[in-house]
């Protein structure tokens, strides 16, 4: 009997793999085109960091006319979480990624280069393993529970390296037919890889990302196809690869020592590997340290926290691209008004240390992305997300007309308000442009002039005297200079500081208690813009 023997007795109707590499041939694409992909496992989590590696794929892929494909690796049938599938798909779509290829639910897929679902390749990897059996590259382990443990048990008691390789692989040189009676013996195996490597010797490797580095030759026989007949991570991830013409794999950077025994099989199953570019893992300060972001401690380590919040899918993808290439941030400053798909995104630009998370930049790029849109879209923005997540506001919005005005206020100029960052701020910052959600009763503070008998003469005097709905913006800040100073105030902030003890106060006093008495801020957007959406009769109720 020989290994093709064994190969057959194992895996009796697995097809040969000329069969697979015909059915799936090198793709027809431009040169330099990318093919990646994103190949989660289905628990239905999506964490920022791997958002931040699809970002960092699509755009290669778009970039060069190539393909992002979406994998799903469910060979760990224990961690799989029913509707997974669809909860990634839907996350990632909220943030505009959509893929050229791969599972659109959680059994169907699009695409000439699927099943994309790993639990559904079943035979392709049988035959991948059939192939290296029969050449004497894999071979079927017998090991229980119990001898892999007390193994484990003599190479720490030996201070050596734990693990299944060269004289600790006990089941390595098994004949062939001490091999065929074992099974047919009905014993329980797994299949492993026959490691042609020596810990000893280096291998060197240019990541696209962190550039040359030398690893040790990985030695150890990992299993390729578990008791259950799914393969591992490992070796589905090759095959795939490979049958999928994946060129460039983005992963994390907890894949990188994996890097060894991912190389060494590509090269025992006779593949060419795809180029990996290991991204930097996403950081947060705790006290003085850094730690990763983490799912079960960070509200803002899951992609749903951002829909939720209301933060716009454009200020995170800008944010991710500010910590991606550090020329963004200038490219933004140039280019106000051009799509985030226009910006020359460099790969190997990328850090190599971990990327420092910051919620503080992140609102503050938000402020800035949507100070560039129009009243129109935030409109229709902010009514999406309170369709889903505040009925009150979602209620407010009813009137779209009057809605557009509110947020049109200081918009469309060359200095747009700054003051919203996410969705959920968006009541609390409009609410006082809402009669019946405007508590005209409340006690509020007017800043400097805090006297009840001086607030009542300044708001008095200016609507007896200076208030007119129709005045243009230069005429009403006029009036609010004349009316500083027939109170006795300065009329211009800089006449104040050149001679503060002159004067009690400035016109931006004055102001403020008209600010004050309409919306119960001291700090708003453009007043005069306020009060013409407010509209003549709301002022004159509000101030008298």
């Amino acid at each position: 009997m020989d290994y093709k023997d064994l190969a057959n007795l194992i895996f009796p109707d697995a097809k040969d793999i000329s069969y697979y590499e015909e059915k799936y041939p090198e793709r027809n694409l431009p040169e330099g085109a990318v093919v990646t992909r994103y190949a989660p496992s289905p628990t239905g989590f999506v964490h920022i960091g791997s958002l931040f590696q699809v970002l960092v794929s699509s755009m290669m892929a778009k970039k060069t006319g190539g393909v992002n494909f979406l994998r799903i690796e469910d060979t760990d049938q224990k961690r799989e979480v029913e509707g997974a599938i669809v909860s990634v798909i839907n996350s990632l779509k909220d943030f505009g990624i959509e893929f050229d290829e791969g599972m659109v639910n959680e059994e169907e897929g699009k695409g000439n280069y699927g099943p994309y679902k790993q639990s559904q390749r079943k035979e392709i990897y049988e035959a991948y393993a059939k192939y290296l059996i029969a050449q004497g590259k894999a071979y079927p382990c017998f090991a229980s529970p119990e001898e892999l443990e007390e193994l484990r048990a003599k190479q720490e008691a030996a201070k050596l390296r734990t693990g299944y390789y060269g004289v600790w692989a006990k089941y390595r040189n098994l004949s062939v037919e001490e091999a065929v009676e074992k099974i047919k013996n009905g014993e329980q195996y797994v299949i492993r890889l026959k490691s042609p490597g020596n810990e000893e010797k280096k291998i060197k490797h240019k990541d696209v990302i962190k550039g040359n580095v030398e690893f040790p030759e990985n030695d150890q026989d990992i299993i390729i196809i578990k008791g259950d007949g799914l393969p591992t991570y490992h070796f589905a991830h090759a095959v795939d690869d490979h049958l999928m013409r994946t060129t460039l794999v983005v992963r994390g950077e907890e894949w990188f020592s994996s890097v060894p025994t991912h190389l060494q099989l590509f090269y025992v199953l006779g593949f060419k590997p795809p180029k990996y570019a290991h991204i930097p893992t996403i950081m947060k300060m705790d006290g003085e340290s850094k730690r990763k972001l983490s799912k079960r401690k960070d509200a803002e380590a899951a992609v749903d926290y951002y829909t939720e919040e209301g933060i716009p899918k454009e200020s995170v993808l800008e944010y991710l691209l500010n910590i991606a290439n550090s020329n963004f941030e200038i490219w933004r400053k140039q280019n106000p008004d051009k799509n985030i798909s226009e910006f020359d995104f460099q790969i190997n630009k990328m850090g190599v240390s971990g990327a420092l998370f910051d919620m503080v930049k992140m609102l503050d790029v938000s402020k800035n992305v949507i100070s560039r849109m129009s009243a129109e879209d935030i409109y229709n923005k902010v009514n999406e997300w309170a369709q889903n997540y505040d009925n009150e506001l979602f209620e407010m919005l009813k009137d779209k007309e009057y809605s557009l005005k509110v947020f049109g206020i200081e918009r469309g100029n060359s200095k747009p308000r700054k003051d919203i960052s996410k969705w959920s701020e968006v009541k609390d910052n409009i609410l006082y442009m809402y009669n019946d959600k405007f508590d005209k009763n409340a006690e509020y503070e007017y800043g400097k002039i805090s006297d009840k008998k001086e607030i009542d003469k300044i708001v008095k005097l200016y609507i007896e005297k200076y208030f007119d709905i129709n005045d243009d913006k230069q005429t009403w800040f006029d009036k609010m200079k004349d009316l500083a100073e027939e109170l006795g105030y300065a009329r211009e902030v800089k006449m104040f500081k050149t001679e503060p003890d002159k004067w009690p106060g400035h016109v931006g006093d004055i102001s403020t208690v008209i600010r004050v008495s309409l919306t119960g801020r001291q700090n708003t957007p453009d007043l005069y813009e306020i009060m013409q959406v407010l509209g003549k009769d709301t002022v004159v109720e509000r101030l008298s």
